[in-house]
């Protein structure tokens, strides 16, 4: 790839210790182009910075980060996306604190594409990570880029829904961008880097600091038109992504659940603050105003969309419901002797319509 000659000195300044976003904007405010903030003299800049981080500006552990950065932009499928680019994520620009430069690995025409944040519980449930997958894989087929965190449970399980379609998906990381966490999702992020797109704002070998996680959330809703919450509990990292979309100005969704589940209290919390509830992806696609979708394939619709074949198909279908019920709960609900309802939960165990949950408990997949 052709590396911009002004790139260095984006690098010089963002990963400068001590020189904050905020303040390399207003530098840039101050001199304009980065070049003249590195070309400018010592007392000018320490009107704006301390002296310490003057010292930085140029020290060699600076100028050693910068070699090595702009090495991994070499590579193919590696690029780094500034603020004067204009490849540059339009609605990063709308939001509070836009990052000044993006390391990208994969495709950077996602960044400016129609986009829904797709996030959740890291421990979801089997209902929950295939309502997930198969609604992202909907907005997907729609043309909707799905946007997420990478992280377990719902967040991996979008990404694969966004990856299944024409929409794909891009991943938004909480370490730097050589850095896959966590490793589990180490074969998922080659495929998005393949066929997706992984971001972040944060300098080579970032590890997974607990700090930057909410700072991520923020781009995570930024990139994106509006904000889906598919299961979440009342202490939730999806919580604040959520309302960094409110203050953001995107729309808020949340798919509702069982009164019983601590993973659906996020997501009713949202609804009654405002969120809209969400049963079908035509919920969705039909209030993003500023975006007009294609028609949504009627057998990706969303869980809640497709016609109940499958209770027509089994006796216990019907009784089972959607929260996670026992053997014993099953037989007095269906009045079937336990052999039958033992062969019968077994039998869609292996079709894939339920999901055996710890504790000797099932629950519907949808």
């Amino acid at each position: 790839m052709t590396l911009d000659p002004g790139l260095t000195s984006w690098l010089q300044l963002a990963l400068t210790p001590g020189l904050s976003p905020a303040t390399l904007r207003r530098l840039l405010g101050e001199f304009g182009l980065p070049e003249n903030v590195i070309g400018a003299g010592r007392a000018q800049l320490e009107r704006y910075l301390p002296a310490a981080v003057v010292g930085n500006l140029h020290s060699a552990d600076v100028v050693g980060a910068v070699e090595r950065t702009l090495l991994w932009a070499q590579a193919p499928g590696h690029s780094i996306v500034t603020l004067a680019d204009p490849d540059y994520p339009k609605l990063l620009l709308e939001i509070a604190d836009p990052p000044a430069l993006l390391y990208c690995r994969g495709r950077v025409e996602l960044l400016n594409r129609p986009s829904l944040a797709v996030v959740g519980s890291r421990n979801a449930t089997a209902q929950g990570t295939s309502n997930a997958e198969q609604f992202a894989r909907a907005f997907s087929s729609s043309g909707l880029t799905i946007v997420s965190g990478l992280a377990l449970g719902i967040d991996a399980a979008a990404h694969r829904g966004g990856l299944a379609a024409a929409g794909s998906t891009v991943a938004v990381l909480g370490t730097g961008i050589d850095r896959i966490y966590p490793q589990q999702n180490s074969a998922l992020a080659a495929s998005i880097a393949a066929q997706g797109l992984l971001v972040s704002e944060l300098p080579l070998a970032t590890p997974s600091l607990r700090q930057n996680f909410p700072r991520r959330n923020r781009l995570i809703s930024g990139l994106a038109q509006g904000c889906l919450v598919v299961e979440a509990a009342l202490a939730s990292g999806s919580l604040i992504t959520a309302r960094a979309a409110a203050e953001q100005g995107r729309e808020v969704f949340a798919v509702p659940g069982s009164i019983h589940s601590p993973l659906s209290r996020g997501c009713h919390a949202l609804i009654k603050s405002g969120a809209k509830l969400v049963e079908t992806a035509e919920d969705v696609l039909n209030e993003l105003v500023a975006f007009r979708p294609q028609a949504v394939p009627a057998r990706h619709a969303s869980p809640a969309a497709s016609p109940a074949l499958a209770e027509t198909e089994s006796p216990l279908l019907a009784h089972l419901g959607f929260d996670p019920v026992d053997l014993d709960a099953l037989c007095a609900r269906s009045g079937l002797p336990a052999q039958r309802v033992a062969a019968e939960l077994l039998r869609l165990e292996l079709d894939g319509r339920v999901a055996a949950l710890p504790g000797g408990r099932y629950q519907r997949r949808g």
